[in-house]
């Protein structure tokens, strides 16, 4: 078997251990769950020996899926839940707390009292973010706040803050660093200079003693030391948040290309190239990557139901039995009957950035079917990504060639065609779907010289299917009307 490379990505759920060939062909992936926790309402998160557990236990079974053991390994990636958060021990290595998840929203009256006293405008000038407890830096300043000595721990240095990626790497190699995508969504680093940025950390209350180096996402940072499921001496040679490496793995390599994942919600993700690119339509700037002294920006959006939606019409609606189902029953009726579906369920992401906002359905007749709710429920996932899509060609002064996809809904035909026809540009899915992870594989490899530059890494890249925009014009705009009216009510 050719060198392999690891891929550690760690998510809100699982963690997914895949190895990957210097064919950039999958040879194994398992994924191991651990739990989410809800100590009060508003409250999410992880337990870090949890998180590392599953690791463990997705390597290990990993390695026997593939028939190889650590030693086939030529280098390891990591990806992961971008937001989360936790401090440590410098020493013991143990945790002051659990990490507070990105879905955490306890820091929400912090956020409206840095708006309240101006600050909003600098750190989105700075970090290319806004307010928002999904963000890190208002975590950190919780915790320091809320456990007992934590403060004085981390101003003398005792106490590393991290996130996942940076805990991961922690463990393995015994190294505290992060990476460019992974920092750009802490509210604490300066976009354009790379680096943290000391007035921010004044204002959110964080000692820079604390903090990672923060590195390229493709070098050596350090190799495996007593682990105990990997062999000692394995580079750790790629970082980088799970978003930004759906967008290295779908080798959207040039200024331009974006790509969308399918998920519990959905990510959208721009090449902006080496421009910072501000956004004035409700995007957030961020880092792709730094690879080889050169960093790469982006412009993300993100809707945050997706595949909950069809989650929804199953576990609360009982339409479906199971969310497979949902392409048949939809494809069943010709279109949604004049149904529009709002899937605001958790409020309303980019563009518009409404968390009070709910779901909505209009358009409700005596002939409405479960059909038609189907139908409906697809349109608005691919409405909601047309929205922002729109809005980043705005910002970047151009329009698309095609925008890649991925993620488990990327594998519904009728969706993906009824997005090509609302973009009005292909949309195209690879032969490997697992694009996080590969993106993290694929920045570690180029670490160790497994391939030469990122030109080796899209010819390698290969799709499964192109779905090519072929809607009806007058079709198309009523559609668009009827949900530029609902998104009104939502």
């Amino acid at each position: 078997m050719s060198e392999l490379v690891l891929a550690i990505d760690q998510g809100t759920t699982g963690t997914t251990a895949m190895l990957v060939n210097s064919a950039v062909e999958v040879v194994a992936s398992v994924n191991v769950e651990f739990p989410n926790h809800y100590p009060q309402p508003g409250h999410v998160e992880h337990d870090p020996e949890e998180i590392w557990q599953s690791i463990g236990a997705s390597v290990t079974e990993a390695l026997d899926q593939a028939g190889v053991d650590g030693t086939a390994i030529r280098a390891i990636g990591v990806t992961n839940q971008r937001e989360t958060s936790l401090f440590w021990d410098r020493q013991s290595g143990e945790a002051i707390h659990r990490a507070l998840v990105w879905q955490d929203r306890r820091t929400a009256d912090r956020c409206a009292q840095l708006k309240s006293q101006g600050h909003e405008e600098l750190f989105r000038q700075r970090t290319g973010l806004v307010l928002d407890p999904y963000f890190s830096g208002t975590k950190a300043g919780w915790l320091l706040d809320h456990v007992d000595g934590a403060r004085a721990r981390a101003e003398a240095g005792e106490l590393c803050f991290g996130t996942i990626d940076t805990f991961v790497t922690w463990r393995l190699t015994g190294a505290h660093v992060t990476d460019p995508s992974n920092a750009s969504r802490t509210l604490m680093y300066d976009l354009h200079r790379g680096s943290w940025d000391d007035e921010l950390l004044g204002i959110l209350g964080v000692p820079r003693a604390a903090l990672p180096r923060v590195g390229e996402s493709s070098e050596v940072y350090g190799h495996t030391k007593g682990v105990g499921f990997l062999p000692d001496g394995i580079p750790v040679a790629g970082l980088i948040g799970d978003q930004q490496g759906a967008l290295f793995g779908q080798a959207c390599f040039a200024r331009g290309m974006a790509k969308c994942t399918y998920g519990t919600g959905a990510f959208i993700l721009l090449n902006t190239g080496e421009e910072a690119v501000p956004s004035s339509h409700g995007m957030l700037t961020t880092v792709g990557w730094k690879l080889g002294g050169r960093t790469t920006y982006a412009l993300e959006g993100s809707a945050f139901i997706a595949g909950a939606a069809v989650q929804w019409l199953r576990d609360g609606l009982g339409i479906l039995e199971s969310a497979s189902e949902i392409e048949a029953l939809a494809a069943s009726v010709p279109d949604s009957g004049g149904v529009t579906f709002v899937p605001a369920l958790a409020g309303l992401g980019a563009p518009h950035w409404r968390p009070n906002a709910r779901g909505i359905i209009t358009g409700i007749t005596g002939g409405t079917t479960k059909a038609h709710l189907a139908r409906a429920t697809l349109d608005g996932i691919a409405l909601q990504i047309d929205e922002i899509l729109a809005a980043m060609q705005r910002d970047l002064g151009g329009s698309l060639a095609e925008v890649r996809v991925d993620g488990g809904a990327s594998a519904n035909n009728l969706l993906m065609q009824r997005q090509a026809d609302l973009l009005g540009v292909p949309t195209v899915r690879p032969v490997v779907r697992e694009t996080t992870g590969l993106g993290s594989a694929l920045l570690a490899g180029l670490a160790v010289g497994v391939w030469s530059d990122p030109e080796d890494v899209a010819r390698a890249w290969s799709e499964d299917r192109t779905f090519r925009p072929s809607g009806d014009p007058l079709e198309l705009e009523a559609t668009r009307k009827r949900w530029a009216s609902a998104i009104d009510r939502a």
